[in-house]
């Protein structure tokens, strides 16, 4: 009895302290909330919260970004191209045209893009980020041998961007991409990474070398804007974006971008002298890589007066090397051919009705 009367008194203590702690944490809940409603709040300093050192990092990213965005905005522009055929729309037949993007390089006005998005066109314009529109012309391109083209605008008071040393790239780094999404939707800023540095990718008869690969979104419009570091400096400009695989299956988040080192080697030629020094052999050619041999091309015209013809270069001729560099889907032909210089002399290795044969060439230089 004593036992159960001992447990009776304990349980109602209990339940009375409980009651108690309730009602005060109710009523002392209220009045904080009264009170606190009442005064001014003062920010807990970062340093004092659990999690201050994230945020510290979290917010120390995100004004390196903005300032970032600030410093190049100005710079990238919407490159508006005029193309050699029209469109019926609703009834009326109007000019078709394509946009993409530019950054401007030199205050002269001089702005690098895509060669894929001035390439075909028929007369260029230029939006600024304010908003003004300017008439440019082509200044000169690298095709087929990089995605790269120089366009030049008449403008006082331009912000030209700074390039950046894209050999200090690391796969990680964080990276901004900034252009005319979609045309339509200028200066539009997304982030991502360093996903990888050195990958190829096909183009026509030549493998673009040396690509950085961002998963930094690029969309429709993007082509020849600015992938950004975060000190401002641009590190690559944007030119292509896988969207499926060969197999049909959906890609997400793979672009490509040419490194600053090369933009700047090749704005400056065009610039100077409108072209790029290329060396020339003077040939026409199909690729053989289909074949079991899995090398070589096929000459299918030799250029009159060319050094290939000079050196006794025929069609049908199948060129296998270029000195100890062998031709093949890994080597394709245009690529190792500017691995020398014009004027160089080389050394071809060809089969010519079964016959293989070594040439001496002179290479000349592409006009």
């Amino acid at each position: 009895m004593e036992e159960r009367s001992g447990c009776w008194w304990v349980g109602l203590v209990a339940m009375v302290a409980l009651i108690a702690g309730a009602v005060g944490g109710s009523i002392g809940g209220a009045t904080a909330a009264y009170f606190l409603s009442k005064a001014p709040v003062t920010p807990t300093p970062a340093g004092e919260l659990a999690s201050g050192a994230t945020q510290k990092v979290t917010l120390t990213e995100e004004s390196a970004i903005i300032e970032m965005v600030k410093k190049i905005e100005p710079a990238v522009v919407t490159v508006v191209s005029k193309l050699p055929r029209t469109i019926e729309l609703f009834g009326r037949i109007s000019e078709e045209t394509a946009t993409g993007s530019g950054v401007i390089t030199d205050k002269r006005g001089y702005i690098v893009t895509n060669q894929h998005v001035v390439g075909d066109s028929q007369d260029l314009s230029v939006i600024l980020s304010n908003g003004e529109r300017k008439s440019a012309s082509l200044v000169g391109t690298d095709y087929p041998f990089t995605d790269l083209a120089v366009i030049k605008i008449e403008a006082e008071g331009l912000t030209a961007a700074e390039l950046g040393d894209s050999d200090q790239l690391v796969v990680g780094q964080r990276v901004i991409a900034i252009g005319s999404a979609l045309g339509d939707f200028r200066n539009t800023v997304t982030a991502g990474i360093v996903s990888a540095l050195h990958r190829t990718w096909s183009r026509t008869d030549i493998l673009m070398e040396d690509l950085i690969q961002t998963d930094a979104a690029i969309n429709y419009g993007n082509s020849g804007g600015a992938l950004v570091n975060t000190a401002g400096q641009v590190i690559g400009i944007n030119t292509m974006v896988i969207r499926g695989g060969e197999a049909g299956e959906r890609v997400e988040g793979i672009g490509f971008a040419i490194p600053s080192n090369t933009v700047r080697a090749i704005a400056q030629q065009l610039i100077e002298k409108g072209r790029v020094s290329r060396p020339f052999l003077g040939i026409a050619h199909e690729t053989l890589y289909n074949l079991p041999a899995k090398q070589g091309i096929y000459i299918t015209r030799v250029v009159l007066n060319s050094p290939a013809a000079r050196a006794g270069l025929r069609q049908g001729d199948i060129l296998i090397k270029i000195d100890d560099d062998t031709i093949d889907s890994e080597h394709p032909f245009l690529n190792l051919l500017m691995k020398h210089e014009p004027h160089e002399e080389v050394v071809l290795t060809i089969n010519r009705a079964g016959k293989e044969m070594k040439v001496k060439v002179t290479l000349a230089e592409r006009e």
